[in-house]
């Protein structure tokens, strides 16, 4: 190199950064000066033309007059004395897509009110959509400052027993308006002193609005962090050698660690002026958090909660553990990803409380909104009900929406509903079913939990000699995910009057979709596991086979499960080719089956690939594995060597995945019914030819060992909207996904997987349809992707995946925080359209494998009727009475494990060049297609001419005896779709209500 030649190297994080400043920031061009200069020039053009001492009425607002309980309204109109543009846009700070402009108004000596008023300007800019003006009242020097320390009452109708009560809250509020000008022209100073600071004030506020639970009226605000950070330069924790990202992580380090929060945040004193000890000791009694603004005379954090302030240092402090830990400083997850609420809390709950008159019992003149009041009530009750099951607590009411209208008062605020998030703090405490209370000694405990629970109080003697205060709440094993429900809505509707139609929470409005009849199947488990466990020791006591059974496992990874692979002991007696090898796998099976016959009477089918076992109603499929054929066909050639190697390999693999995901499942126990609800929302969308249930089981499995920003998912809900938006937002083209299951990857395993997935994209360099694997899943195992996603999804198919999962989520977030309770709305959730494909077959539900799996039977209300075929007699998924005569060998003769007609079909070659088949493996009753060749014109008559080979298809296993064929009920041709292109409809979301 060239001793004169310089070269700078850029991180990659700021290099993302800089790309995030160019997109969020709203920079003030000629066009937007101008429409802002119109705007304000037009609103003080507008009040100029209102009359001095135009007389102002009740009449004008009568519900507002009505609230506040006025005796008279009596005022008269005096013009504003400035108007000042403020706020962000003053310091070049405005942050996309909120585009305002804060314009403060200075009131004349005789107003003491203060609106906040919404202008939106009549010309709409292309620039600016959705652009609007605040015009917020400031009062400078209207006041004596005095009169509003934070120990003088202010609000006459707000007293106990006639005496009057301070009313800290609402003298702040007066003097935050009075200081306003002054504290704006500071923060205007300061950010102004170079660049990099501005930049930082943007990176916080899109960092802090990603987060909704501490960007409410009770936490953080961007005046907030603009003062927050004029502090931090005040106090030279912040210097112009900085970076803007390293401001940004000051500032959080400061808000997570800082021990300066528990006295108080005060700006260094100018000359004499300063806060004594005396007034820093009142603002922490009157206040739980305290940021004094540099004149000394306001605390301009009176709104923030305690509550508020845990949940911005819990997000600050995970916010520096993804910059410490994730992928490229943790730029996904501190600036891109949404932390609301349905994808934070592993529980959430809706209180809908309109015309709940106990809400403003209490006035609507109070030191804290009524509202507020009620906020900290539900917190409160829910905080001594749930005791450590709850990590945290988070109680929130949407501030006054800008659409509302004063003149209906402030009743009308109590609509939206009131919206309540509960992180759990373990699984072990969620599922405890015992609750105990104070010892029965301690009397005035004891009789404070007795009233606190009434009747669910009980008082009960514990294994180690402890009698005390308890309650119990019975649940069966698999509904043990409902006792913080159940608890929820006894505290609730005892303590504030509601009704349960009221009491809305989200948690098992999911269920649905895992019920096998009326109870999940995971209720069956313990028999299965029993059978399983019965099974293993027989198949090791088996003595009279040549080499012994070593072990026996699983090769399902959601076990309990049919598929198992036996490992025998070693021996270098092995044939050394191939097919000798597979013919002595079929002997061992056979002696196998005949030993478990003979020695305990059990039934088996054993087969050259493999035997099925039949044992307390259920059926286990063994094979063996055996690691020398892995390696031994490596070096063999041919069609038939390749055949031998895909299985072994196969197996072995399968049984790999299995052992990790079941350990993931005994550290997660969410983890099993997270997955089931993702592969049954795979499934019900047709998705099961693209994406292989092993493929669910390692998207779902990332989200545990990965939760950052968020904390692990410990409810199914939470967990399947975090799956919905990986699949959705996760950018699959020009990323690898990394699933470390015991967190053993090394440098070297990073470069490895690296080097693949760079490998893989090189062929997609000219055309991006030909990614291959389009959905790069890399494991431990599997460090290429080569095991489950190498075929499928392909580019297309993934497009189409993504859209389903955006708009499922989409759809997800609103069922949880809007006012939804019609199921209907949450079963749309596994409704898919059937108007997205050329074609759609019907089959027959009563000869399905699985009938009870069937969620809703799919009609199609569109399209031509091609084609039908009658229901063949010699097939059904249950063995009636009068089959069950006869002899044990008939009978058996009449069982079919494994068999599913449904895969047999859309496994047939004949037509495969033709059509691509969607199809839901978990028992749906609709196959969709599409005419492979995109852009392909597709008539009615294309459709007739292929729909031979569909009635026609021949079924591999049992098709004569079982009338396989005969599966297909009706085909259906979507003319539109089909006249129009096979993708013409592909990746249209899913409508919002789709009822059957």
């Amino acid at each position: 190199m060239d001793a004169d030649t310089t070269v700078t190297l850029t991180d990659p994080m700021d290099f993302k950064v800089e790309e995030l400043l160019k997109e969020v920031h709203f920079a003030r061009t000629p066009a937007i000066t101008k429409l802002v200069d119109d705007t304000v020039s037009a609103i003080r053009k507008s009040i100029s033309k209102i009359p001095d001492a135009f007389p102002v009425t009740a009449d004008l607002a009568p519900g507002f007059v009505r609230d506040i309980g006025a005796d008279k309204v009596e005022f008269k109109f005096n013009k504003p004395k400035t108007f000042k543009i403020g706020g962000s846009y003053s310091i070049n700070c405005v942050v996309k897509p909120a585009v305002n402009v804060d314009l403060f108004v200075g009131l004349p000596k005789n107003e003491a009110r203060k609106p906040v008023l919404v202008v939106y300007p009549a010309v709409k800019s292309v620039e600016a959509p959705g652009f609007f003006v605040r015009i917020i009242p400031t009062a400078a020097s209207l006041f004596n400052i005095a009169k509003l320390n934070l120990k003088r009452n202010n609000v006459r109708a707000f007293n106990q027993d006639g005496i009057p009560r301070a009313t800290p809250k609402y003298n702040s509020s007066i003097l935050e308006d009075m200081f306003l000008e002054d504290n704006a022209e500071y923060v205007e100073k300061t950010i102004s002193r170079w660049k990099e600071l501005g930049e930082a004030l943007i990176l916080l506020k899109v960092w802090a609005r990603q987060r909704s639970s501490i960007y409410v009226h009770d936490c953080l605000n961007g005046y907030l962090i603009s003062i927050l950070l004029s502090y931090l330069v005040s106090l030279d924790k912040i210097n112009n050698s900085m970076k803007a990202l390293q401001i940004l992580r000051v500032v959080l380090d400061f808000i997570a660690t800082s021990k300066l929060w528990n006295r108080g945040l005060y700006f260094p004193p100018k000359g004499q002026i300063g806060v004594s000890k005396e007034e820093k000791l009142q603002y922490k009694e009157a206040f739980p958090v305290v940021i004094c603004d540099p004149s000394a005379q306001v605390n301009l954090a009176f709104r923030m909660t305690s509550v508020g302030f845990c949940e911005l240092q819990d997000e600050a402090a995970s916010t520096l553990q993804c910059m410490d830990k994730c992928g490229d400083g943790g730029f996904e997850e501190t600036f891109l990803t949404k932390i609301d609420f349905p994808a934070k809390y592993d529980y959430c709950v809706r209180l809908n409380l309109r015309g709940h008159t106990e809400v403003h019992a209490l006035g609507f003149c109070l030191d804290d909104e009524c509202w507020r009041l009620y906020e900290q009530k539900v917190h409160s009750l829910l905080n001594q009900g749930l005791v450590d099951r709850a990590k945290s607590i988070r109680v929130t009411w949407r501030n006054s929406p800008s659409e509302w209208n004063i003149e209906n008062g402030l009743a009308v605020l109590d609509r939206e509903p009131l919206l309540v998030g509960i992180s759990v703090s373990s699984l072990e405490k969620l599922f405890r079913i015992v609750d105990i209370g104070p010892n029965a000694e301690k009397k005035e405990e004891a009789l404070r939990f007795r009233k606190f629970w009434g009747e669910k109080a009980e008082l009960r003697r514990f294994k180690d000699g402890t009698i005390a205060e308890s309650t119990v709440w019975e649940s069966e094993q698999w509904t043990r995910h409902l006792i913080l429900k159940g608890i929820i809505e006894y505290v609730l509707l005892r303590h504030l009057s509601l009704s349960k139609e009221n009491v809305v929470q989200i948690v098992d409005q999911l269920d649905f979709s895992l019920l096998h009849g009326a109870k999940d199947l995971v209720s069956f488990s313990a028999s299965l596991l029993e059978a399983f466990e019965v099974l293993s020791k027989r198949l090791h006591l088996i003595e009279d086979i040549p080499l012994k059974i070593s072990s026996v496992q699983p090769l399902d990874s959601d076990f309990p499960s049919f598929c198992c692979a036996i490992i025998l002991e070693g021996s270098g007696n092995w044939p050394m080719d191939h097919v000798a090898i597979e013919k002595t796998k079929s002997a061992f099976l056979i002696k196998i089956g005949e030993s478990l016959q003979n020695r305990w009477g059990m039934t088996c089918s054993a087969t050259e690939d493999d035997a099925d076992i039949f044992m307390s109603g259920y059926a286990f499929r063994l094979k063996i594995l055996h690691e020398r054929g892995l390696s031994l066909v490596k070096s063999e050639n041919g069609n038939k060597a390749k055949r031998v190697y895909s299985t072994d390999k196969m197996l072995f693999i399968r049984g790999q995945h299995a052992s990790m995901i079941n350990g993931l499942q005994g550290r997660y126990p969410v983890f099993g019914p997270v997955v089931r609800v993702a592969k049954r929302w795979a499934a019900s969308h047709l998705f099961s030819a693209c994406l292989v249930e092993e493929a669910v089981e390692l998207l779902v499995a990332y989200l545990f060992l990965k939760p950052l920003p968020f904390n692990v998912p410990c409810s199914r809900v939470t967990g399947f909207l975090r799956f919905l938006r990986l699949l959705a937002e996760y950018d699959w083209t020009f990323s690898a996904l990394v699933i470390d299951i015991n967190n053993d990857f090394g440098p070297e395993d990073f470069k490895l997987i690296n080097d693949n997935f760079v490998s893989s994209r090189k062929a997609s360099e000219e055309n991006v349809q030909n990614v291959n694997p389009a959905l790069f899943l890399a494991t431990a195992y599997d460090k290429a992707s080569e095991a489950w996603t190498t075929c499928s999804p392909n580019f297309t198919e993934l497009k189409r995946l993504v859209a389903y999962a955006r708009s499922s989520a989409n759809l997800l977030t609103k069922l949880i925080l809007e006012d939804q309770t019609d199921s209907c709305r949450w079963e749309c959730l596994f409704r898919t359209p059937l108007n997205n494909y050329d074609a759609v077959v019907l089959l027959h539900r009563q000869r399905l494998p699985y009938p009870r799996r069937l969620l809703f039977p799919s009609e199609v209300n569109r399209g031509r009727h091609v084609a039908r075929v009658n229901a063949s007699k010699a097939f059904g998924p249950f063995l009636v009475p009068e089959e069950m005569k006869g002899s044990s060998e008939e009978v058996k003769n009449k069982m079919m494990v494994d068999f599913d007609p449904l895969r047999c079909f859309v496994g047939d070659k004949e037509y495969s060049n033709k059509l691509k088949l969607w199809y839901d493996s978990l028992g749906g009753d609709a196959i969709g297609l599409t005419w492979e060749r995109v852009g392909s014109k597709i008539g009615v008559e294309s459709f007739v001419s292929v729909q031979n080979a569909l009635v026609g298809v021949r079924i591999r296993r049992l098709a004569t005896a079982n009338g396989g064929s005969k599966l297909v009920g009706h085909l259906f041709v979507n003319s539109t779709a089909a006249g129009q292109g096979a993708f013409v409809n592909a990746f249209h979301p899913i409508p919002t209500v789709f009822k059957n």
